[in-house]
């Protein structure tokens, strides 16, 4: 046992801090891989985004309605 010792010793000095560098391939493909979700759910969902913010600003505006409401309006004769 007592040379198992000597081994492990010897092989954290030649290591040196190579354990504490991490799982660094891990990671990279942790993160290509979550900026490809991303790419991919936003090109499905941009449309219907899209559709939705246009709805909901044309209803709270009026754009394109013949709301003429607010404080003023057209009393001409």
């Amino acid at each position: 046992m007592a040379w198992r010792v000597g081994v492990d010793a010897r092989s954290d000095e030649l290591t040196g801090h190579d354990r504490d560098r991490g799982d660094v391939p891990g990671w990279v493909m942790i993160t290509v891989m979550t900026a490809a979700l991303v790419v991919a759910i936003a090109t499905l969902a941009t449309p219907a985004l899209q559709n939705l913010f246009t709805s909901a600003i044309n209803s709270v505006s009026g754009v394109g309605g013949g709301g003429g409401g607010g404080a003023g309006g057209g009393g001409g004769n």
